[in-house]
């Protein structure tokens, strides 16, 4: 009698994740105008320009210098015990507006952060890489491009959770003015937003 040493889910899942991999969705096809626009939804909560002004108010005359410090501070934070700047940011009611509305998503969103005129941080749902995003395409083609621009980043294959994830990069604006103040990116679950515009889904 044939028995099974693993799990057959298991099995299965090792058997399709290398294909998965191999075929990576289109995610301009999958992020549509009518997604983007439920983003632009919720980042139109006050909170999020409240926040962002906030920041801009504090930091926006930090030099180069000063941003580089803040960003190593960030990175060293993320090995230590005590993490001042990372607590504080994680704390902020931004962030827990993203983590409620990433955990809301039911999988849909695996990461959420927002930007400031620099490109720094100012809240996010997770502890990310670094606290500077102003050297990386998500903040370099959306903020300095315009109040409407949208960036839609190369999807990439998470081996850890085996899907596929791309991230949605938009510059956010003031409700009051209209003028660009910061910039969002997104992650979105390609694999999960798939599923979910399947036709029999």
């Amino acid at each position: 009698m044939l028995k099974w040493h693993t799990p057959l889910p298991a099995i299965l899942l090792a058997l399709s994740s290398p294909v998965a991999a191999e075929t990576p969705p289109d995610p301009t096809s999958l992020i549509t105008p009518a997604v983007i626009e439920g983003v632009t939804e919720w980042l139109s909560n006050p909170i999020v320009a409240l926040s962002i002004n906030a920041q801009n108010e504090l930091r926006g005359a930090l030099t180069q210098d000063n941003i580089d410090a803040l960003d190593q501070q960030w990175r060293q934070e993320r090995e230590a015990s005590d993490k001042p700047l990372i607590s504080a940011t994680l704390s902020a009611p931004l962030s827990i507006y993203l983590l409620r509305i990433q955990a809301g998503s039911l999988g849909l969103y695996p990461e959420i952060f927002v930007m400031d005129a620099n490109g720094l941080n100012v809240g996010q749902s997770a502890i990310t890489g670094d606290y500077w995003q102003g050297d990386e395409a998500k903040f370099q083609k959306t903020f300095p491009v315009g109040p409407d621009a949208v960036f839609i980043d190369e999807p990439e294959w998470d081996e850890d959770l085996m899907i596929w994830r791309a991230q949605l990069n938009l510059t956010v604006t003031d409700p009051d003015t209209g003028e660009k103040i910061g910039a969002a990116t997104v992650e979105f679950n390609l694999s999960e937003l798939q599923r979910r515009q399947a036709p029999n889904s």
